[in-house]
């Protein structure tokens, strides 16, 4: 039988955890901006637009990892607030200090977790984010019901994932740049095993349709699904419907 990019994750020779991200904490935020060509800055825009905010809403940002998304919600909607969750503290540590430069730490707060076990009530937050986080939960599906469970009826969720392209005219150059220039410039500038497992989720990551399902079986109605990067990364929108009917529509 063939393999499916669920068993490619199994085999992965890393987790994914906080203590792993622990190490890259100090330079994330300049390998995200040199890997990504600094387009990753534009993709969170787009995601924080699509969420629709209101006034006074309470937005939970998952995998906040240096909490670059949660500074974009917070200073895109002045009235709106952040709770941000990583399991590395590490990050969080990095995170803490940018938004305390930014002056946003009265309307951002940082705690440590996962997304696959979130301590907060049902029906917390208006909406919530997680932007390239997904992939390296353990338990993808438990960690969309539970953002399904603390986001408050027709709350959106939006969630920004890194993919090995498929199909298209540019899929060959992107995939060249997830397994030739992402493990090597990650290596340079950090470490080998940690961006080799980088490389290696992003492949294993499902194709956009299939992850797509994925969201639908955990009880969530897909609102859009946009492509970036020659689809390297999508942004997947969902809703929390309003009542069970909403899910067939």
């Amino acid at each position: 039988m063939p393999e499916t990019s669920s068993d490619k994750n199994r085999n992965l020779p890393a987790t994914g955890s906080g203590a792993m991200f622990d190490n890259l904490a100090p330079r994330y935020d300049l390998l995200n901006r040199l890997m990504s060509l600094g387009v990753d800055k534009r993709w969170r825009r787009r995601t924080v637009r699509s969420l629709q905010l209101r006034s006074g809403d309470k937005v939970l940002d998952l995998a906040t990892g240096t909490g670059d998304l949660a500074i974009n919600i917070a200073r895109k909607h002045t009235d709106v607030t952040v709770v941000g969750v990583d399991p590395s503290a590490g990050m969080l540590d990095v995170g803490r200090t940018k938004i305390a430069k930014a002056g946003l730490s009265e309307r951002i707060t940082m705690r440590e977790g996962v997304g696959e076990e979130l301590p907060f009530e049902n029906d917390t937050f208006n909406a919530v984010t997680i932007a390239f986080g997904i992939r390296n939960c353990t338990d993808r599906p438990q960690a969309l019901r539970e953002m399904r469970r603390v986001t408050k009826a027709g709350g959106r969720i939006g969630i920004l994932e890194l993919g090995e392209p498929r199909r298209g005219i540019m899929a060959p150059i992107a995939r060249f740049h997830i397994h030739q220039l992402i493990p090597r410039l990650g290596a340079w500038l950090s470490g080998a095993r940690e961006y080799r497992y980088l490389q290696e989720s992003i492949e294993a990551f499902p194709p956009s349709e299939e992850f797509a399902v994925t969201m639908g079986d955990c009880g969530l109605h897909i609102l859009d699904l946009v492509p970036f990067g020659f689809g390297s990364c999508h942004l997947y929108l969902a809703e929390v419907p309003k009542d069970e009917g909403d899910l067939a529509n």
